[in-house]
């Protein structure tokens, strides 16, 4: 990134600021254990809308479809690997000033559980790392589908219901394999119960403002810190999202300020009148497609290398296999720039 004004470096009265326009792909709100995508990607772009309109006009001129809107899947089909390898590479219109922020939803569940309970996330790495081997396929299934329930804002059924379920499936697997390193952070979880019960009856004087398992919010304060490192002030150009209500705005404006990162403000737009949100909306439905694959263990060896660069170091990311081929080596999986938050003041 040059931070000219080619690369979206804008001025005011407050000084330079650089622009960076954003989108996300892979939301399905607080279920991220049983939604339609197991990634969650956030990209982020400095590019003129010049620079965005020619790309965005170039794909267009490859692909040839008669869509009104472009969308990821439109680069993402195997007769378009041309045009999909062309925006990535080294060569491309964003190599060098695009990022793109990974959440592995599964771990996300984990850190977020272990965090609000325990009050430590580190243990998330090692129940993570172990559950699986540990309890089996169904067995780890059931304990992150029980934690998912247990955060989630909304459930049906009784108020209590996912408290219940959520200790039962711990007991039950902590007596199944009593011998075992995420046996031993089970049995730290066993004696929350007080914890959760409260958490979820804070629920009933209304929704919090930040739900601890959404992954927007954080991915946002993150993409300001990785744009703003080098002292200047960034304005984010986001694509419009119901959750983006004025309160988590002025939440995450407060958060950024919080950690001393130079957020100037976020602005929303609609992506289909701005290229260079566009342009990071294909960045993120890609990224997510790449990343899934990978995670699943179906990578395609020459597209994890093309995304490798974007990927930022901090995404967060669990799987320690998939996490070494999709960004730099690390000690271990990152936990989320912003930490689980139990927001008390309510949606208004």
């Amino acid at each position: 990134m040059s931070g000219n004004r080619e690369d979206g470096e804008r001025g005011g009265a407050e000084g330079s600021f650089l622009e960076i326009a954003c989108d996300e792909s892979g939301s399905d709100g607080e279920n991220l254990t049983g939604g339609n995508t197991d990634v969650f990607a956030h990209a982020s772009m400095s590019l003129s809308e010049a620079t965005a309109a020619a790309a965005v006009r170039e794909i267009r001129d490859r692909i040839r479809s008669p869509a009104e809107e472009y969308k990821a899947n439109h680069l993402l089909r195997e007769k378009h690997r041309a045009v999909l390898e062309w925006l990535l590479a080294p060569d491309g219109p964003i190599h060098g000033r695009a990022r793109v922020h990974l959440m592995e939803k599964s771990f996300l569940v984990v850190d977020r559980a272990v965090g609000l309970l325990l009050g430590d996330p580190g243990q998330a790495v090692a129940l993570f790392r172990e559950g699986r081997r540990a309890f089996g396929e169904h067995g780890w299934r059931t304990f992150l589908e029980a934690a998912n329930q247990l955060l989630r804002v909304r459930n049906n059924g009784e108020p209590g219901a996912p408290v219940e379920v959520f200790y039962d499936t711990v007991d039950a697997l902590r007596r199944a394999r009593p011998d075992t390193d995420a046996t031993a952070v089970l049995e730290r979880l066993a004696a929350t119960r007080p914890r959760a019960v409260s958490y979820r009856a804070a629920f009933l004087d209304g929704p919090p403002l930040i739900p601890v398992l959404n992954p927007l919010l954080p991915a946002i304060v993150r993409t300001a810190a990785l744009w703003s490192g080098d002292g200047r002030p960034v304005l984010l150009v986001h694509d419009r999202q119901n959750m983006l209500t004025p309160d988590r705005i002025a939440w995450i404006e407060e958060v950024a300020r919080q950690a001393g990162v130079g957020l100037a403000g976020l602005r929303l737009v609609v992506a289909r009148e701005d290229a260079r949100v566009q342009v990071a909306d294909f960045l993120a439905g890609i990224a997510r497609k790449i990343a899934s694959d990978e995670l699943n263990g179906r990578g395609d060896p020459a597209l994890t290398a093309l995304l490798r660069p974007y990927v930022d170091p901090a995404s967060v990311w669990g799987d320690a296999r998939s996490r070494a081929l999709l960004a730099a080596p690390a000690d271990g999986p990152t936990a989320p720039a912003v930490g689980p938050v139990v927001k008390r003041s309510r949606v208004r």
